[in-house]
């Protein structure tokens, strides 16, 4: 296998992203947009100085040949993977269909199992996590994935400390991400860590990313994270919470519905959806709330009683809970009014995240 070798410009890291046949090609070019976008920024910063910082995104495969992604496309890796991961600085594992033929690659385990002693870092989007668990990386770890894959992921590999929410964990020089567009807002802490946040705002304004979200920031979907029960009633009372978010849905109103005792309609519902009836309905509730915050401009107050919290202050604790963040908080960071005004205090239509604003400010002082 051949060597990725370290650029010539002085500080300039090494970014490479593992190809394989079955990636998922978002996987790859999410990141690769960032980090060739950081470079190009940092160029322009640097002007013509010979020592120039930024990164040098390369492609590597096992053998070096083209390989094909889930969608059908062709990727070229720049090269096949080097003997070591030694001048690379950052590895970044992508996830796809392919990653199970993979995980049943001898050498190529072997090789990520090596790699932490040769490179800075290792990161994996989506479920690339699943090929850094099956090379040890992740035993003992904390880790995340697709929330999708996360209970498939906790129970292959029990060594791993799996957390389904988060966009993105880091834990010591590992990184793991969420599905798909997270490996993005991992791929922009990166930068961030290595360079400063405005680098990263820029990034992502330049990406037309609304907004750098956090790691914390949950993953969730009420409507995708629970299973479609295989019984009529219980999805007749899925149907109900979602038309009727802010309506009556105690656990005992529920069972009414559907004719059985609280106790068994508690047990089936978490059997078949694989979440409480309680955690449904505040994850539906959470959902409207978010939709509110983002697209309107209600009063807390308001849309806590529309989405059936009740008070201003349940609300706020559920958002904590699931969010690690409260209504209004959240509102600053994501209300699409942010985006716009913030074009028109620039003169163009250029979107800019809400954390951008503070930044903006304190400048303009």
């Amino acid at each position: 296998m051949g060597g990725v070798a370290r650029s010539s410009r002085q500080g300039e890291r090494t970014v490479a992203i593992l190809l394989y046949d079955g990636v998922q090609s978002l996987d790859v070019t999410g990141p690769a947009e960032v980090f060739a976008g950081a470079a190009q920024a940092l160029r322009a910063q640097a002007g013509d100085r010979p020592e120039t910082p930024g990164y040098r995104v390369r492609t590597i495969a096992p053998n070096g040949r083209p390989v094909r992604s889930t969608s059908g496309l062709q990727l070229v890796p720049d090269g096949p993977m080097p003997r070591s991961a030694e001048g690379i600085d950052t590895l970044i594992v992508p996830g796809g269909e392919g990653r199970i033929e993979a995980c049943r690659e001898q050498a190529l385990l072997r090789w990520l199992a090596r790699s932490p002693s040769g490179c800075r870092r290792v990161a994996s989007v989506c479920t690339g996590s699943f090929l850094l668990a099956a090379a040890g990386l992740l035993d003992g770890r904390r880790a995340t994935t697709h929330w999708a894959h996360a209970g498939e992921l906790a129970r292959r590999y029990p060594l791993v400390d799996v957390h389904p929410d988060p966009i993105f964990v880091r834990d010591g020089s590992i990184w793991t991400s969420a599905g798909v567009t997270a490996g993005m807002d991992l791929a922009l802490a990166l930068v961030e860590e290595d360079h400063d946040r405005e680098l990263a705002l820029l990034i992502a304004r330049h990406l037309v990313l609304f907004l750098r979200r956090p790691g914390n920031q949950s993953q969730f979907s009420a409507m995708l994270r629970a299973q479609e029960p295989e019984r009529e009633p219980l999805r007749e009372v899925q149907r109900q919470v979602l038309e009727d978010v802010a309506g009556l849905h105690t656990v005992e109103a529920m069972a009414e519905r559907v004719h059985m005792s609280p106790r068994n309609f508690a047990r089936a519902f978490r059997a078949q959806t694989g979440v409480t009836p309680a955690r449904y309905v505040e994850s539906v509730r959470l959902e409207a709330a978010r939709r509110r915050l983002e697209d309107t401009t209600e009063p807390v107050h308001g849309i806590a009683r529309a989405c059936g919290f009740g008070s201003a202050e349940t609300m706020r604790r559920s958002f904590l809970r699931a969010l690690h963040v409260g209504p209004s908080e959240y509102r600053r960071r994501f209300h699409s009014s942010f985006a716009a005004t913030w074009a028109d205090r620039r003169g163009h239509a250029q979107p800019a995240t809400s954390e951008t604003l503070p930044i903006r400010r304190r400048r303009n002082r």
